[in-house]
């Protein structure tokens, strides 16, 4: 049986090989960048671990032997699960390995923008030292973070938030008010755009939440909120968020993803003062990538054993 790493960002498989060949597979690492590429590459493989390159309809049907694609991470956005389901190949991803550390990063992100810390960082070195520089600056008590989809990362967060004095509400159509809890109050995403200081999005990339973040929402915002975005890039029309940054429909953003990435180096946001980037780097910590890679293996050696694997995208 053979396993096809498609494509990575990490340099060291020895404990993937190790269950793999425990369980009587081969795994071969491959770095492709083109249909053509996964294809020959992937003749005659059972499974694949993908990354981030696109897995189209012409792989998969190219890939006869092939019974699972496993992701290493949460998104599945650039794998046809669809042409998968028609050609009874399991879509896998790994939904719980980074809450911790996403939930932690978006409060990090958080905490800089409402305190200001990167700014007064840049104006230290840059020779003030003044703590009007940074006005108004507002207790985490008198503000309120609007959290946009409220799955296991928000409510990870939520704690967090609460914790430190911030009040917390939400919008996800897919919640029930009856499992919410109750220091958490449930609210439309305009109602949310109008109330929250933070406006921080966790929602998966899907044809509904394609940006739904938009120039109408900017227009309900007020003028001090900030926007944190530890999701999807794509959530978030840019053009509209340029604008709302320009025109000070809202104060400042903190960004671990963009549309396209890596970022243009002339991409607007990199000359922004208001605005902290990351380099999509919120799900990593040596322990979530330990965890990551044991369970898409494990994920992979349940569908060489004929089992069901545990995260099934298409049912």
């Amino acid at each position: 049986m053979k396993v096809v790493i498609t494509d990575h960002s990490y340099m060291d498989f020895t404990e993937e090989k190790k269950l793999f060949e425990r369980a009587g597979a081969t795994l071969m690492v491959t770095q492709c960048t083109t249909d053509e590429d996964v294809i020959q590459a992937s003749r005659g493989a059972t499974a694949l671990i993908n990354s981030d390159i696109p897995i189209s309809r012409k792989v998969i049907e190219s890939l006869p032997d092939l019974k699972v694609i496993a992701r290493y991470g949460i998104g599945v956005d650039h794998i046809d699960v669809e042409a998968a389901k028609e050609h009874g190949v399991y879509v896998t991803n790994v939904p719980d390995y980074c809450q911790d550390e996403v939930a932690g990063h978006a409060l990090a992100l958080i905490m800089s923008l409402t305190r200001k810390v990167v700014w007064l960082n840049q104006q230290v070195k840059e020779g003030s030292w003044a703590f009007d520089d940074a006005a108004p600056i507002h207790r985490f008590s008198s503000q309120t973070v609007g959290l946009v989809s409220y799955g296991k990362i928000a409510r990870k967060l939520a704690a967090h938030l609460q914790a430190i004095g911030f009040s917390v509400i939400a919008y996800d159509p897919y919640v029930d008010k009856a499992n919410i809890a109750t220091d958490v109050e449930l609210v439309s995403l305009e109602e949310l755009m109008k109330r929250s200081d933070v406006i921080s999005l966790h929602a998966p990339l899907v044809k509904e939440t394609y940006q739904m973040i938009h120039k109408e929402m900017f227009d309900l915002a007020k003028p001090n909120a900030v926007l944190i975005n530890t999701g999807r890039g794509a959530v978030v029309n840019e053009d509209d968020l340029i604008e709302a940054l320009q025109t000070g429909k809202i104060s400042g953003a903190g960004l671990d993803v963009v549309e396209v990435e890596p970022i243009d180096e002339h991409h607007p946001f990199m000359t922004m003062d208001q605005v902290v980037l990351t380099p999509h780097v919120a799900f990593y910590s040596e322990e979530s990538m330990q965890e990551l890679k044991r369970k898409t293996a494990e994920t992979i050696i349940s569908v060489l054993k004929g089992e069901k694997p545990t995260y099934v995208v298409n049912e």
